[in-house]
Parts: structure tokens; sequence; C-alpha cells
């Protein structure tokens, strides 16, 4: 699924979102939450960044690919296990797809923000 601004989307399950404290001396008198159902609008959609592992994945098989055939053995021979080490955070990232954060303004007023796209259902 992809979310753009503007879009109308609403939210898939249901959210607690904090304590609720009042009175002298602070004490929790409930829970704030977030109904599943509610219905809101896209404000922002961040792409959040590639992990660490990721970068240096994709920054190794560049070079591989660039400069392996001119590399002698031993050096050929440990990029390449360096690359295998890191297929399974690469694989897994694929089937991830790309990692957006939202924010969104709910109807009632509140905004949610930094949440993650499979909560939310477009409409």
């Amino acid at each position: 699924m992809t979310l753009e601004e503007g879009r109308r989307v609403r939210l898939g399950e249901d959210l607690g979102i904090g304590e609720a404290v009042a009175g002298e001396p602070a004490a929790v008198v409930g829970l704030l939450s977030l109904g599943a159902g509610i219905e809101g609008t896209v404000v922002r959609v961040d792409e959040l960044p590639e992990s660490h592992g990721v970068r240096e994945y994709r920054r190794l098989t560049a070079l591989f690919q660039d400069y392996g055939h001119t590399m002698p053995t031993a050096s050929r021979e440990r990029l390449a296990e360096e690359i295998a080490a890191l297929e399974p955070e690469w694989a897994a990232h694929r089937a991830r797809g790309a990692q957006v954060s939202v924010r969104v303004r709910w109807d009632n007023g509140l905004v949610l923000d930094g949440a993650r796209e499979d909560i939310l259902t477009p409409l």
C-alpha cells in the first residue's frame, strides 16, 4: 500500500496511546486510546532510512560488480563472504519494501505521528 499526503485513512486496530494522569499528587486515572475505525487524513509520509547493513550490502555489491574482476583472489573472496553475510538482512529489507512513518490528523482533532502504515486502511 502506498499512502500519500491528503489521502483519507481508517485506523485498522485499537491503539493504546498512554496513561491519563490527574490529581495532586499525580495519579493514573485511566488509559487514553484510539479505537479501530476512526478516520482521518494523512498529513505527512516520511520514508525511514535504510539500516546500516542494507546500506553496506548495496555498497559492497556495487564494489564487487565494478571492481571485483580486478581484485586479487583473496580480496575478492573476502568481499564475497562479507556480501553473503549481509544477504539475510538484504532479503528481509526487500521483502518488507520501503518503510515509512505516517502522520495522520484524525477527524476528532487528535494527531498520530510516527505510525506504521500497516495499521492504516485507505478509504
